[in-house]
């Protein structure tokens, strides 16, 4: 926006400081490269360097300032030079009177790599010393300095009368040969290819910035300082994001190792094997489908089509509006989700070896609604949930049994056990310590010991009070080669296999993890800690544990018997017999 408000002036300026720019490159360096001033945390620290010329004179014409240049971490050629300073005469050492020569203190003054500054003095009065005083350092990385390499004070005959005069300085850093104060009047600095050259490239780098400063309105710098705030704002909502982890990922592009060559993205070739033999390979099998919406399945691919398109091929494929496997695949997962079993009842497998629907139109009228309302499962969950079939009781009619006895037409709800980790997140959920906050790093289960070679996975050694670990059971490490053990015995799934449907188990081990397990015992504490410090009446106490376990009250009887129970083992132990309830383990 602003290239175009300084328009073909600016444009002009551009092409011809680039014109120039190879004669500002350096052609030599000298071992002493010349001042450089402490190092200050702040740009505003006023910072000075003076020359005693030994006497007054009146024979100078003109006064030049060499910049420094500096290979150290990438500086370049003009590190240093003041950004705002002024250039000052005086035959009075402290400089109480004095004559400025130049002042740039207003604006920035910019980089001028090798080009030096001549600065005409037409005043006859005798002067003795020359100070450049810095009021905006030049910014280093995190801080600020002031660097010249020369200074040098010309007469008519272009004699330099400060060459191996007195140097002081407000500040000075002393490392020799390369860093000390005289190296500013020593007669040595860096050359450009072209003096000349070099001072043409910088009188229109000059005007590139006149222009550019004219373009830069007011109401464009407002904007730039808002979004400079805007940036800082973003920043420090990053830098609270936790660090991710190291990913491990696979990559068609790296450099060849041994044995490891890269395939640059070219797909290799794939034949068909004869009764899966690799030494008997037959045709060459071409990228394609199975062939549900075309007669081949094959991918309509150029012939120098790389492996990255073959991939996208397939996603178009299963994403595509006609495709029929695809929609139906997704809702009848959520189904089973819900009800326990899928309209198909082999969710893996569609296919010929696969079950047929028991209803197909809904099958297909859900797998509609969803490919053609947003693709959203929230609204399709929505629209399961509120239908009549997921609202029904799960009460037991003879009648309908005789017909249909497995109830794969639902004339009744399924009951269903939670799973897993729902039976985790529940019992969290129950004693108040569920931490629901939602994305961020994932949490152990276990202690983890000798990471850096053979990694052991001590789930014994788990603190289960730990509030890390109060997280949804979504979040936690899984360990494919080492399962943990409490949710292996709830009948979690295996995660290095697919586990289209999970088993559902009763056994006595279960009941006993329900018990004993530490998690189960120290969730059974904390629940009775904050039962006993919401009421000290073990009535209530009871009460609400039930309720908030099961949804409903306590009948008079139930009632008696729990308080009897925790009157005499101990409200904790109360709280883990709770846990063991099948209307809590259950959704009836």
């Amino acid at each position: 926006e602003i290239k175009q408000a300084a328009g073909t002036d600016y444009t002009a300026a551009v092409a011809n400081r680039d014109k120039w720019q190879p004669a500002i490159k350096r052609a030599e360096r000298p071992d002493a490269y010349g001042f450089h001033s402490s190092i200050l945390d702040s740009p505003a620290k006023t910072q000075w360097v003076q020359v005693d010329l030994g006497e007054s004179t009146t024979e100078i014409t003109r006064i030049r300032l060499y910049p420094a240049s500096d290979d150290y971490a990438g500086v370049g050629d003009g590190f240093g030079f003041p950004v705002r300073f002024q250039v000052a005469v005086s035959n009075d050492k402290s400089f109480n009177t004095n004559t400025v020569i130049f002042d740039h203190t207003q604006d920035d003054y910019p980089n001028p790599k090798l080009a030096y500054l001549e600065i005409p003095h037409r005043e006859k009065s005798p002067i003795r010393y020359i100070r450049v005083t810095a009021t905006k350092l030049a910014e280093r990385s995190n801080d600020y300095i002031m660097v010249l390499s020369e200074i040098v004070a010309l007469d008519e005959d272009d004699g330099n009368s400060a060459r191996g005069k007195t140097v002081t300085a407000s500040s000075s850093i002393e490392a020799a040969v390369r860093w000390g104060r005289q190296n500013v009047t020593d007669g040595l600095w860096p050359r450009p290819v072209s003096d000349d050259g070099a001072q043409k490239w910088f009188a229109a780098a000059q005007q590139v910035q006149r222009l550019w400063l004219q373009a830069n309105t007011a109401e464009r710098k407002a904007r730039q300082q808002k979004l400079h705030e805007q940036q800082i704002t973003w920043r420090s909502e990053l830098a609270a994001i936790p660090a991710g982890a190291m990913v491990y990922a696979a990559a068609s592009h790296f450099k060849a190792q041994a044995n490891f060559k890269p395939t640059n993205g070219s797909p290799r070739e794939i034949h068909v094997l004869a009764r899966g033999d690799i030494r008997n390979p037959l045709e060459l099998a071409n990228p394609g489908s199975i062939p549900v919406l075309s007669e081949t399945g094959r991918f309509e691919l150029a012939n120098n089509h790389a492996e990255g398109d073959r991939r996208a091929a397939l996603a178009l494929w299963l994403t595509q509006r006609e495709q029929p496997l695809t929609w139906r695949s997704i809702v009848n997962r959520i189904w089973q989700h819900h009800f326990g079993k899928g309209i198909v009842n082999s969710p893996n497998d569609f296919g010929r070896m696969g079950r047929l629907p028991t209803h197909p139109e809904l099958l297909d009228y859900l797998a509609q609604q969803f490919r053609d309302n947003g693709q959203s499962i929230k609204e399709l969950q929505r629209l399961i949930v509120t239908s009549s079939v997921y609202r029904q009781g799960s009460q037991h009619d003879a009648k309908n049994q005789l017909i249909d006895n497995s109830n794969q037409y639902l004339w009744r709800m399924n009951l269903r056990r939670l799973s897993a980790e729902e039976i985790r997140d529940s019992i969290l959920s129950a004693t108040g310590l569920l931490n629901d906050t939602q994305g961020g790093p994932g949490f152990y289960l276990f202690k983890l010991e000798h990471p850096e070679h053979s990694p052991h996975y001590e789930y014994h050694k788990y603190d289960p009070t730990n509030p890390l670990s109060y997280r949804r059971a979504v979040y936690r490490f899984v360990v494919r080669s080492q399962p943990d053990p409490y949710m292996t015995i709830l009948d979690c799934a295996d995660s290095s296999q697919s586990t289209p449907v999970r088993d559902e188990t009763i056994t006595s081990v279960q009941a006993l993890a329900f018990l004993n397990n530490k998690f189960n015992l120290a969730m059974a504490e904390r629940f009775s800690e904050s039962l006993q410090q919401e009421s000290a009446d073990i009535t209530s106490q009871v009460r609400t544990a039930f309720s908030r376990m099961t949804g409903r009250l306590p009948t008079s009887q139930e009632q008696a018997e729990f308080e009897q129970y925790a009157r005499k083992h101990d409200l904790k132990n109360f709280c883990r017999i709770l846990f063991n309830l099948n209307e809590f383990i259950y959704l009836d």
